[in-house]
């Protein structure tokens, strides 16, 4: 910052020029005769009094005591932090009063910090650390605010290892052999090539097929990891899309908008859900998605890996359909619908994961509702996801009981009883199963009398499964 800038400050602050600026502006003119500023430092170069910088070490040239331009120069400094201090109260209670012009007087506040600060460093030099300086928020060397600094230097949790969360779902037996199957051969198949042996070509695109709720988009989730890891994707990461994320409203416009996913999952799994619905009769646009894809599936094979998925029919008629589609998808993994033991398993984790308890009656009618669903849905059962809505149901109305409850305890706040599960009538439309607190025999017989919020339950309850996938 130049000396007419710091004059100019000092004038508009105390109404004359800087001491030991003569007539034609120079700083410390021979002869320049400046005017004197009110109430001036004691002669003899002594401190004034709120004059004292902490923080700021001594300067290894200091000036020569009783100097009276730097004696000036002190005094101008300490006058002008204390009229800057002033301003900024004045706007301060300016701001208190005012309404509706808070974001002006910020701004004019943020002002006179800056200009405290230039005030500072034309006095002590650049680089030397400035009294209360900022915005608040300290900053070290390189520019980052402690807390940046602190995200930085706090170290990542370790990634679960794939496998773990594969072996960690509840239930399905038949998808975990398979997915270790497959990716034992892949590996195996990696290596063989990279040892100079002949390597059997195999496809890395799925078809999973099932129910909604069964765990599809979770286990090709880990799949992505599981090629990750074994180094036949180079990323990993899942890009879950349906026809609305691929198909657009003008010819020409979906082979752009399909690019753009592609491009998003290059390096991990393009997740297709429902992706028979691009194989509609007369669908130009589907057609022009399929078309899309498949290029990509050729032109990126060692980068790009395609699982669709979808109900068991309809999926085969959808990779029939198409020749392309046949020969590059020739693997597929069926999806089991939940057994009612695993169902309850799934109930049971979420209540664990958000530190809810069930009262054994309210545990064995939560078994009977959940059988009743079953039974009565069948093909439209939507397996963990109809026990993830039944959840949520019973702790909204849980959480409007405990709110009646004047000084509600923390087991209060835990505890899911008889009163907290739905009417007999599924009267809110949401498909969730209603079943009244007794119901017939045939239901009881069918759950086996109920387990229990105590029963035991398998290893595969205590991790964390698709409950809503």
């Amino acid at each position: 910052m130049s000396g007419d800038f710091l004059g100019g400050i000092y004038k508009d602050l105390f109404g004359n020029s800087m001491p030991g600026e003569g007539a034609g502006g120079s700083q410390g003119s021979a002869g320049g005769a400046g005017n004197v500023p009110p109430e001036g430092p004691p002669a003899g170069g002594q401190a004034v009094p709120g004059d004292e910088l902490p923080g700021v070490p001594e300067s290894p040239a200091a000036p020569p005591a009783g100097n009276p331009f730097f004696d000036a120069q002190n005094d101008a400094l300490a006058q002008a932090r204390e009229a800057l201090e002033e301003a900024k109260k004045l706007f301060g209670g300016i701001e208190k009063a005012s309404q509706g012009t808070g974001s002006v007087i910020d701004e004019t506040l943020g002002s006179f910090d800056r200009i405290k600060e230039e005030v500072m460093k034309d006095f002590l030099g650049e680089g030397a650390p400035v009294p209360g300086a900022g915005s608040g928020e300290a900053e070290n060397a390189g520019g980052q605010t402690e807390e940046e600094a602190q995200a930085e230097e706090t170290p990542e949790e370790p990634e679960e290892d794939p496998m773990e969360q594969l072996d960690g779902l509840i239930g399905l037996t038949t998808i975990k052999r398979d997915v270790k199957e497959l990716t034992d051969f892949v590996s195996v198949q990696k290596m063989r090539k990279e040892e100079g042996l002949k390597s059997v070509p195999v496809s890395l695109h799925l078809v999973f097929t099932g129910n909604p709720g069964t765990g599809k988009t979770t286990v090709a989730r880990i799949i992505g990891k599981l090629y990750k890891k074994i180094g036949v994707l180079p990323k990993g990461q899942l890009v879950e899309v349906d026809r609305s994320g691929l198909v657009a409203g003008y010819v020409g416009q979906t082979a752009l908008k399909t690019q753009d996913k592609i491009a998003e999952a290059m390096g991990g799994v393009l997740f297709i859900d429902e992706a028979y619905s691009l194989a509609q009769k007369d669908d130009a646009f589907g057609q022009e998605a399929i078309d899309t894809i498949l290029k990509a599936m050729e032109d990126y094979r060692d980068e790009l890996v395609v699982i669709v998925a979808g109900y068991t029919k309809p999926m085969e008629q959808f990779i029939n359909s198409n020749p392309g589609l046949k020969s590059r998808f020739n693997k597929y993994i069926e999806f089991p619908d939940y057994t009612v033991d695993e169902l309850e398993q799934i109930f049971y984790m979420n209540c664990r994961k958000y530190d809810y308890h069930v009262e054994e009656d309210a545990g064995r009618h939560i078994r009977e509702m959940i059988t009743l669903a079953k039974l009565t849905k069948q093909e439209n059962f939507a397996n963990a996801r109809e026990v993830r809505n039944l959840f949520e149901k019973i702790i909204t109305n849980q959480a409007q009981r405990v709110r009646l409850i004047e000084s509600p305890s923390h087991d209060d706040m835990m505890t899911i009883t008889m009163e907290d599960l739905p009417s007999a009538i599924d009267d809110d439309g949401d498909g969730v199963p209603d079943a009244p607190a007794g119901i017939s025999a045939g239901i009881r017989q069918e759950t086996g009398g109920g387990s229990g919020p105590e029963a035991p339950v398998s290893k595969e309850a205590e991790e964390p499964g698709s409950d809503d996938e």
